[in-house]
């Protein structure tokens, strides 16, 4: 391990990507948009549009708008789940975006189409498994994202699957998952990984267009204020702050009191009524658990300028146990 070259924050990602530091902005459903990819960017990091429950339009706007607002590297996620994501796959090779995240299905088939556009490919993974799948179908690095994160959730946490993917695949790994800031970027960087993604510590950068009383809800929550809804349904598990739609959904998942087609029914447009429409009440503020570290809004540029001096001080106190 090179303790010198970790603490200059030069790694595979940073190389791979072109930008400066190894941090990659988490794709959040209606949040990540043109103004909060440009501003990561220009402070250093990889900013990401997410285009989940976008049309194929606004999809191809927001890229030109990012383009407008910065000249530095910038990526899109593609849900695999989402009924135009073949559309939206030909807006990317279109647009030749610097790089993809894949997520919510088997991203195999669309690693070749982006590789001929010149687009390197980062699916998100949640187990040794896929992970060694993926990279053998060719994919340029990958996202394992722990339980920990908002939004929707696998069963590991971060730790384990640093534990149990990172000696296994020999592509670049990004971990993502509860990190919030230096310390968790020094962590994963000494673990063995190449970089993070961060999307909550996002959420609360004057950049981000999430409704301030979301804002506010997280900025106001402690450790213990984050519930998962869906975990016995096929659907997929989400995290997100307690309230009053979380304790209802959850009362009726656990006493079996309604069908999985009802709870998700239930659950279907509850993450745009918080986000867009501002209601904590009745829509789903996803936030990752490490909730105590968010307790203040910034600029995109002072968070990663936090983070990596916090990193830095991290890893020397590691050098010094080291000699």
């Amino acid at each position: 391990m090179n303790l010198r070259r970790i603490c200059n924050m030069k790694t595979r990602i940073t190389e791979m990507l072109g930008i400066k530091y190894p941090i990659i902005q988490g794709a959040m459903a209606w949040t990540s948009e043109s103004e909060l990819a440009a501003a990561v960017g220009e402070a250093g990091g990889a900013g990401v549009i997410a285009t989940g429950g976008r049309t194929t339009e606004w999809v191809r706007d927001e890229i030109r708008k990012t383009k407008q607002l910065t000249n530095k590297p910038f990526g899109v996620n593609l849900m695999l789940m989402a009924p135009n994501k073949d559309e939206i796959l030909e807006v990317l090779c279109q647009e030749k975006v610097t790089f993809v995240t894949l997520g919510a299905g088997n991203p195999v088939p669309y690693i070749n189409p982006l590789h001929a556009a010149g687009i390197k490919v980062i699916p998100v993974v949640p187990s040794v498994k896929l992970a060694k799948r993926i990279a053998t179908a060719g994919a340029d690095a990958i996202v394992i994202e722990g339980q920990e994160a908002g939004g929707h959730i696998g069963t590991q946490t971060t730790m384990a699957l640093m534990e149990n993917v990172l000696p296994e695949v020999s592509i670049p790994v990004i971990v993502a998952g509860g990190i919030v800031d230096g310390r968790g970027l020094a962590a994963a960087l000494l673990m063995g990984a190449e970089g993070v993604q961060m999307g909550s510590r996002f959420i609360l950068a004057k950049e981000c267009h999430m409704h301030q009383n979301c804002k506010d809800a997280i900025i106001a929550a402690t450790d213990t204020d984050s519930v998962v809804t869906g975990l016995t349904g096929t659907h997929g598990a989400v995290r997100g702050l307690k309230n009053a739609f979380t304790t209802k959904y959850l009362a009726l998942e656990f006493s079996c009191g309604a069908s999985e087609e009802e709870l998700m029914a239930m659950a279907t447009g509850t993450n745009s009524l918080a986000t867009v429409d501002g209601d904590i009440v009745n829509g789903m503020v996803q936030a990752g658990q490490a909730l105590n570290r968010l307790n203040k809004m910034e600029s995109a540029k002072s968070i990663i300028e936090s983070v990596i001096a916090e990193a830095k001080a991290a890893i020397k106190k590691v050098q010094r146990l080291a000699q």
